[in-house]
């Protein structure tokens, strides 16, 4: 079973995903720390004319090794960064074997992302759209940064997010809109527990469904 998890910035999607890769005993790939990975690789060059360079040839090297540090790499700026790489359609390109790869696991995989559902695994077995509004979404992104201790300018988070939404949405070689056959799932009102047993729900029932149950 292949599970599309797809959604704007701090939506909940990834911390669904990591519920539903458990409760269901599959591997579980965040995508979006592809790209973070590949931004932070890139940081120094952020203002120069080598950045969309140094990008591509930082995607086509990524391993997995280079995803560990989970504090650097969901930062805020390293958000920003993110979403600055994902635009270079070179560096989509060399990303999208390692998605698929991992998509390919014999006993399945759930992936979040921003275009799993439309161009990773189109044809994922359940696809799940996570939205929240901007205001609830930065909320939760300041709150888990100042677990860390950081110093959250909440004002600045919000104008990133809006920023980063709207960099994605032009995106054109994202494919990030809601695929056709994808679940809405609005988590603005809900706290983890109760967004992930209605995760659940549609997973099983789009799951009974398909089996003609």
């Amino acid at each position: 079973m292949i599970i599309a998890v797809d959604g704007p910035a701090a939506s909940g999607k990834g911390t669904l995903a990591t519920g539903l890769a458990r409760h269901y005993g599959l591997p579980h790939l965040d995508t979006g720390l592809l790209y973070r990975a590949v931004g932070l690789a890139v940081a120094t060059y952020m203002d120069s004319t080598m950045f969309e360079a140094a990008a591509i040839a930082a995607a086509r090297a990524l391993d997995a090794t280079q995803l560990g540090d989970i504090e650097a790499l969901t930062s805020a700026e390293t958000g920003v960064l993110a979403s600055k790489v994902a635009v270079i359609a070179d560096v989509r390109k060399a990303l999208f074997d390692f998605q698929r790869q991992f998509a390919q696991n014999p006993v399945g995989a759930v992936l979040d992302g921003r275009d799993i559902g439309t161009v990773i695994c189109p044809d994922a077995d359940v696809k799940l759209f996570i939205r929240a509004d901007s205001k609830a979404r930065m909320e939760r992104r300041a709150r888990q940064l100042e677990k860390r201790g950081a110093v959250v300018d909440r004002y600045a988070l919000y104008h990133q997010i809006e920023e980063r939404d709207a960099r994605d949405m032009l995106n054109p070689h994202g494919g990030f809109y809601q695929a056709q056959d994808a679940h809405l799932l609005d988590t603005t009102l809900l706290d983890i527990e109760a967004a992930l047993r209605a995760a659940i729900a549609i997973v099983d029932r789009t799951m009974a469904l398909k089996a003609g149950g």
